[in-house]
């Protein structure tokens, strides 16, 4: 660990004795595609006030966290990031206010779309088999079969690059197709989202959520670790229709491979490698390019250098 994380775990471990800290974390254990070399210095705080403090003094010393959820839409370097992580699973809280239901950053979606089911509330079926957080939904404006974000979202709360807690109606947000104002701001950390949801019934709602993940099952290869769907969809094409045409399907580079059940998820079958998936991202974006004349655009942000 460099000495600029030796000195911040100093300083953490003095101010904030009950926080959680680990030297050389596996970040292979924190994402989805199950790959990733070591992160010097990870916190996870046990709640939304442990973590704007764990914030501000890393702020004050001068290093910029990296605000880690679940891990889902994320491929992270074999040689691992030299930086500090701060993942926000502790903030998990969520509660009603004022007929708005208001979710901490930290939450699965799936735990989410289940609290609102408690509730009878509807609007959020579509987000039960996202495997992201609160947080990441909201930065990326996620959606599936027909639902997004922007659709229940009505103000988001956050830490911004100076420490300080800002809160923005959905409205100033920015939110379009899997981008938000936040998409740019990596040094905004998400605390909590607000939404605005309907009363329906419990019966129908849960109806609504077993065919949503029945289909998923059906038609996306959820056996095996990925970053879900691995390219934007570009303006009038859809990328895995895109990739098949190309012939793609199954194509693989050391244990990576796209998807033989879905062609838009590159999945680890089996001790692949960040370079493997990012060495397969980049083959099939230049087939799809030389054949089709379409670029494909990432949808999974990386962390730490990528390497052929």
């Amino acid at each position: 660990m460099n000495a600029t994380m030796e000195t911040l775990k100093a300083a953490l471990t003095a101010a904030l004795p009950e926080l959680e800290l680990r030297q050389e974390e596996p970040m292979s254990r924190h994402t989805t595609f199950r790959v990733g070399g070591p992160a010097a210095l990870m916190a996870i705080p046990r709640d939304r006030k442990e973590a704007a403090a764990a914030v501000r003094l890393a702020l004050e010393l001068g290093v910029r966290p990296f605000y880690l959820g679940n891990g889902s839409n994320l491929l992270v370097s074999d040689k691992g990031y030299d930086g500090f992580v701060l993942k926000t699973s502790g903030l998990d809280q969520v509660r009603v206010v004022k007929g708005r239901l208001r979710a901490e950053s930290g939450i699965p979606l799936a735990r989410l779309a289940n609290a609102a089911l408690g509730m009878s509330l509807t609007g959020l079926e579509f987000a039960h088999g996202i495997p992201g957080t609160l947080g990441g939904a909201v930065v990326m404006n996620a959606g599936a079969y027909g639902g997004e974000m922007v659709q229940v979202l009505t103000a988001v709360t956050f830490l911004d690059e100076t420490g300080r807690v800002v809160t923005l109606p959905a409205a100033e947000c920015g939110l379009a197709y899997r981008r938000s104002i936040f998409s740019g701001r990596p040094d905004w950390l998400i605390l909590e989202a607000e939404m605005a949801l309907g009363h329906g019934d419990a019966a129908d709602i849960r109806a609504k959520m077993e065919d949503l993940a029945r289909r998923r099952r059906e038609k996306q290869p959820l056996e095996y670790p990925s970053g879900g769907s691995t390219f934007k969809r570009p303006e009038g094409h859809f990328a895995a229709a895109l990739i098949e045409e190309c012939g793609l399907k199954g194509l693989t580079v050391g244990g990576a491979q796209v998807s033989e059940k879905h062609s838009g998820f590159l999945i680890n079958t089996g001790g692949a490698t960040c370079a493997d998936v990012w060495n397969l991202a980049g083959l099939v974006k230049a087939r799809v390019l030389e054949q089709t004349g379409v670029e494909l655009e990432m949808e999974i942000r990386t962390l730490g250098p990528m390497e052929e």
